[in-house]
Formats: C-alpha cells, sequence, structure tokens
C-alpha cells in the first residue's frame, strides 16, 4: 500500500550503539531508556486526523528498532521507505542529534521527499532548524493536525504553503518564511477521537507491531497514556511545558481540555486491548471542580480494572481523595513536591507547605491508593548538596511517619540532562540562580555527543555546579536506595544491585574524566570503547530499577484478539 506520510521517531544520538557514552540517571524515572525511544502520543494524533482526510500514514520507531537488535540497519530502513513526506518529531530536546541525523539520510536516500519537523523543541529553535538544508518545513505549536493536513494538501497539489497557519519553511532564496503562529485551537479540534484503535490498524495494515511499540519492555509491561489536556495551569520554573513555556513557544493562553467523555472514552478503549496501568495526563482539577466531578463520577460507573495512574499537582482535601479512591479501584497517585524544603518549592513555583503534603499522603492511603509514588529532583534554584540529602532524610521521615506502608514510594532524580528551552529558568536564568551552559541547537546537539553526562549538562545553579550536581544525585540515589531496603520497599537482592551500579557508575565516571583530561580528540574515542560494556550497562538504569516504577500487571497483559473483534464490531 501506498504511504503519504512515514513519521519517524529517532534516538536521541543516532550512533548511541557505537558511541561510548555514559547517560547517568537521567531517564531512570520514564518508562523509557536515555535513548528516549518512546514516540510522542501526537503521533498517534496525528495519524488519526490524517487518516480521516483520506491519506494514508506509518509510524516508525527507529531508536526501538536500532534498541531492540544490533543488526538493525536503520539507513538500509530509512532507503527501503517510500512516502512524498517523512514527518521527524522533535518535542523534547534530548532528541536533537538524533533528528538532525535522521533527516539527512532520508534526504540522501529520497532527495525529492518533503522533511516536516514539529515538537515543543522544534516551535522553539525552528528558525535554527531551517538553517539544516535537509529540513523543509517545521510546522510549530501544541495542535499540528489540522495545519499538517493543509500542507499535505499543498504538496499533493503542488500549491505553495502560504495560507497554512504555523509553518515555516524555507525561501527559495535563502532566508525563511513564515506564516503567523495563529492556530491554536481552544479544544482538540476533531484530533485524538479514536487514535489508539487507528494505532491497531494501522499495525495490521504494515504489519508491523515493532514499529508501533511505544518504548522497549512495553509488551510485558503496556502502560499507556491518555491525555486530558494540551497546555498547563502551573508554572513550575525548570519546566518546558509550564504555562509561560506554552505562550512563549505556542501562543497558547490557555490549556485546551478534553472532555471527561472523550477521556473516558480513551480509557474504555485501552481497556479492551491492554490489562496494563492507565496514566491519566494532568491534574484532572485543572478546569475546575466540575470537570473532575464529572471525570470521577464517570469512572466510577465504569469500574475500570486496570489500574489508573492519576496526578496531582498540589495537595487535595480529604473529599477529594476519597472521591478518587471511590471512583478508580486501583487507584495510583503521583506527586511531586520536588524538595522537603518549601524555601526550594517556593522557588521553582510550587506553593504549599510540608504539612499539606503529609495530610495528602494521609487521606490518600486512608482512602485505598494501591500506589503513591513522591517525585523530588536535584539541580533546582536555592538547592545546596547539603539540602538534597536533607531530602533522603525527609523521605525516611516520611516512611516512618506513615508506618513504613509499602504503597508509599519515594523517587530521586537529577533535572537533566537539559534545562527546558522556554521555561522561565532558560529564559530569565539570574533571576532563578541558574547559568545556562549552551544556548543554541547546534550547542545543545554537540553537548548530546560528550562522553558523560556531566559534560552534557546545560546548566549550572549558584549553589551547585555540574560535577556537584552528578556526584549529589549518587549519593543520594545510595541513600534512598538504602533507606528503601530498611523498609521493605525493594528486597536485598535489587538494592545490592542498585548499589554496585552506583558504585560503577562512579567508577566510570572518574575513568572518563581521566580519559578526556589525558587523550587528545583524535585519541578519544578509542580509549573510551573499551568501557563502553560496562557503561550501557550502568547507564539504563542507576539509581533505582526500572522495576520498582512497575505497578503489578494480570499475567495476560494483551488482548489483541479481543481489541481486533472491538475494531470490527464498533464503528
Amino acid at each position: 500500500m501506498s504511504v503519504d506520510l512515514i513519521l519517524l521517531h529517532p534516538p536521541s544520538v543516532y550512533d548511541f550503539r557505537q558511541k561510548t557514552i555514559l547517560y547517568g540517571p537521567i531517564s531512570d524515572l520514564i518508562p523509557s531508556s536515555p535513548i528516549f525511544e518512546m514516540y510522542p502520543i501526537g503521533f498517534a494524533s496525528i495519524s488519526e486526523y490524517l487518516e480521516n482526510a483520506g491519506y494514508h500514514v506509518r509510524i516508525v520507531n527507529l531508536a526501538l528498532r536500532m534498541m531492540n537488535s544490533p543488526n538493525f540497519n536503520a539507513e538500509k530502513m530509512i532507503k527501503r521507505l517510500s512516502s512524498p513526506v517523512f514527518g521527524i518529531d522533535l518535542h523534547w530536546l534530548p532528541q536533537v542529534h538524533g533528528a538532525i541525523e535522521i533527516a539527512r539520510l532520508v534526504k540522501r536516500y529520497h532527495p525529492k521527499a518533503k522533511i516536516v519537523m514539529g515538537g515543543l523543541s522544534a516551535s522553539y529553535y525552528y528558525r535554527e532548524l531551517l538553517q539544516y538544508p535537509e529540513i523543509d518545513f517545521v510546522l510549530r505549536g501544541d495542535s499540528t493536525e489540522e495545519p499538517l493536513r493543509l500542507l499535505m494538501d499543498c504538496i499533493k497539489n503542488g500549491n505553495k504553503p502560504a495560507g497554512v497557519p504555523n509553518l515555516a519553511w524555507q525561501a527559495a532564496q535563502g532566508g525563511i518564511n513564515e506564516t503567523p503562529l495563529s492556530y491554536v485551537p481552544a479544544d482538540f479540534g476533531g484530533a485524538m477521537f479514536r487514535h489508539y484503535d487507528n494505532v491497531i490498524r494501522s499495525v495490521i495494515r504494515y504489519l508491523d507491531l515493532t514499529s508501533y511499540v511505544p518504548f522497549k519492555g512495553w509488551l510485558t509491561y503496556p502502560i499507556t497514556a491518555v491525555l486530558t489536556c494540551r497546555g498547563c495551569t502551573q508554572n513550575c520554573a525548570f519546566c518546558g511545558g509550564s504555562a509561560a513555556a506554552f505562550r512563549l513557544i505556542c501562543n497558547r493562553n490557555r490549556p485546551a481540555y478534553r472532555s471527561p467523555e472523550d477521556v473516558i472514552r480513551d480509557v474504555d478503549r485501552i481497556r479492551r486491548f491492554a490489562s496494563g496501568p492507565i496514566f491519566i495526563l494532568g491534574d484532572i482539577r485543572q478546569p475546575g471542580m466540575d470537570y473532575a466531578d464529572r471525570l470521577l463520577s464517570l469512572l466510577r460507573k465504569q469500574r475500570i480494572k486496570n489500574q489508573l495512574i492519576l496526578e496531582l499537582f498540589s495537595p487535595a482535601s480529604k473529599e477529594f481523595l476519597t472521591q478518587m479512591g471511590n471512583a478508580c479501584p486501583a487507584l495510583c497517585l503521583e506527586i511531586s513536591p520536588e524538595s522537603h524544603d518549601p524555601e526550594v518549592r517556593n522557588a521553582i513555583g510550587k506553593h504549599y507547605s510540608n504539612e499539606a503534603l503529609e495530610e495528602t499522603v494521609g487521606y490518600a492511603l486512608d482512602a485505598g491508593c494501591q500506589r503513591l509514588d513522591l517525585y523530588f529532583m536535584i539541580g533546582l534554584p536555592k538547592q545546596t548538596q547539603e539540602s538534597v540529602m536533607d531530602t533522603i532524610e525527609y523521605c525516611g521521615y516520611l516512611l516512618d511517619k506513615f508506618g513504613g506502608d509499602k504503597r508509599l514510594s519515594p523517587f530521586i532524580s537529577p533535572l537533566a540532562p537539559f534545562l527546558d528551552p522556554g521555561s522561565l529558568a532558560f529564559e530569565n536564568p539570574e533571576k532563578y540562580g541558574y547559568r545556562i551552559l549552551f544556548r543554541t541547537l547546534e550547542e545543545h546537539r554537540q553537548a548530546l555527543l560528550a562522553p558523560s553526562w556531566k559534560y552534557t549538562l546545560n546548566y549550572e545553579t549558584e549553589w551547585m555546579n555540574r560535577e556537584q550536581i552528578v556526584a549529589s544525585t549518587y549519593e543520594a540515589g545510595r541513600r534512598l536506595n538504602q533507606l528503601k531496603a530498611k523498609h521493605g520497599l525493594v528486597s536485598n537482592k535489587v538494592a545490592q544491585a542498585t548499589e554496585r551500579r552506583i558504585n560503577m557508575a562512579l567508577e566510570m565516571l572518574h575513568r572518563i574524566d581521566d580519559v578526556v583530561a589525558q587523550s587528545s580528540s583524535l585519541e578519544l574515542d578509542e580509549k573510551l570503547s573499551s568501557l563502553k560494556a560496562v557503561v550501557n550497562e550502568v547507564s539504563m538504569s542507576t539509581v533505582c530499577e526500572k522495576t520498582e516504577l512497575r505497578l503489578p500487571t494480570p499475567f495476560i497483559k494483551l488482548r489483541l484478539a479481543q481489541a481486533l473483534w472491538s475494531l470490527v464490531t464498533r464503528r
């Protein structure tokens, strides 16, 4: 079948299989690895929207395919693919090296094809992206389904794209043409109606399950996500998805929300083909309590057996948490206080006390929450090395306060590899006590090739330099690991394995520093290659095991036959 658009998801670093890079614990607390192989949910919504408009769209997760097999040749696959248009995501900045290298390969083998990039980072750096001759178009904003449809129509019919909103492209005489960033829909504009169904259809159409798997290990742990909004009401200083960042990058002054009915439809679709956890993204209180009440009422009627993971951006009342527990028999919650210190928390835009946080934890556990994850961060304003260790002490205090309840799981990770461009702190570093080390797209692209994540970090703070941020991360990880073992949150076997990885990672960090200091640029790669096997081992998980993030799942995790029957019988 002919394809009109192929969406390619790149690895963070294109030649990661050859290069020796100590990635560090930059992805320990997310489903994907440091290769960032999880493609954005926007791929699914774009695919569905364009399919409804009569275009055939295929998704290819190149990053995952490269991870799954050392023999997989991405270049040969790109050469074999055929489409008049290729889309490459550059949502979060750690994808920038892989995204540009993939674009170069596409142009090498398909010089007449058009390459379109999109995502938050692409929107921020669109002018720099168009300096690379391989990239034809950049679609800006957070809702590119309709602009991309209009662009596809122009390409198909040979028309100029001057009427496509949010678009930037290379001018014939050099320079850049762009249209106003004016397409900022107040709702989802018909997108994401049955995007999960469309993904299943596409797997069948192209007989290519591997290219559609979201991240490594998903088939054994099929966690899925349901989007509630585009945009955010919060202004966390370090976040490239904050309200201020969306205003700057996407011209979005307020979030666009999906209706509770649309959210429930997604949940219902997912439970038909997977029994894994379903993560409802975004605090459901953002649109107001009427929205949250309606959504919880619908969930209660559905009686979903899958674990439902919900987020809280701030403390919640006993009544609301009880309502959550009644609506979700397998409720799991995530809260990110970031620091034990209210002064640090206030500096990043989170204004609540430890007392309010602890009340929320107690109410959630009393409401039957099956798992409550608390996320803390390293690399924040006003945070010293001592403060980081005090955060671990606070985790111990919480575990003691709640009787070592094994449903309570604290985690800590660094703000890495980058402070997000577009965030308040990146745009106003002096105000928040940051020193930005890389500004341009090319500087970030080159930084990803550094042999250690210490050299990749694009910031330091007034209170910690890069070396102190890295040292604090490993020591905090070690102490928290010991604390979890003490309270039985992890087994002694897991704790010992984590301790061993942290020690190995520190040894590799110091050995890499020595190699960098003692080697010329010509010698560097060869000397680093002798460390690659160990570096790879300690980079996939460092300060905690990925299994610590996982929730219990039934023996039968995917119900593909049932999903196929559902597609046949439902319109």
